[in-house]
């Protein structure tokens, strides 16, 4: 899968030790042997495979989704410098949000989101429906910003991002 959601969720550092991502979906059990499940999905926009923030949701096994919400990339500034190094504006098609391209394996699309915003608004979001579930605070890696680091190198020389497809 081209979009990396398991590295993206993981060098967040949610502390949720019984937690697995599946597709592109992260999902969490944040109080131990409680019914309550924590599911955070990628939004998407009315374009293809296009993204603008996160939707945090509190399951109940019985009685489905209790509640749920959308944390939009741009209000939590998780592409402010990759959008203001491109000269895009709010304005602009493309400002506050990333795309998914499955024939660029080599590309990620969120590479460098400063996800600290995200993160803090997650934690708040789980001091109300799972108190005391936020294990203190895990580091996150380079405050927040998201790397490569840990993905697989590219295959070989092609496009990369801003150049043609």
């Amino acid at each position: 899968m081209s979009m990396y959601a398991r590295e993206f969720f993981d060098q967040m550092g949610l502390p949720f030790a019984d937690c697995a991502v599946v597709g592109t979906t992260y999902y969490a059990t944040p109080v131990p042997d409680g019914p309550l499940r924590l599911r955070i999905d990628f939004c998407r926009t009315i374009r293809a495979n296009e993204y603008d923030g996160l939707r945090v949701a509190t399951i109940h096994p019985e009685q489905g989704e209790l509640d749920a919400a959308v944390l939009r990339f741009d209000d939590h500034k998780t592409f402010n410098h990759r959008d203001a190094t491109l000269g895009r504006t709010p304005q602009e098609s493309g400002y506050g949000t990333f795309q998914e391209f499955r024939d660029r394996p080599d590309w990620v699309p969120w590479e460098g989101a400063l996800t600290s915003g995200l993160r803090d608004a997650i934690e708040q979001y789980t001091a109300v429906w799972f108190p005391g579930a936020w294990t203190g605070s895990v580091p996150g890696r380079a405050a927040g910003r998201i790397t490569r680091k840990n993905l697989p190198p590219p295959p070989g020389p092609g496009p990369g991002p801003g150049r043609s497809r």
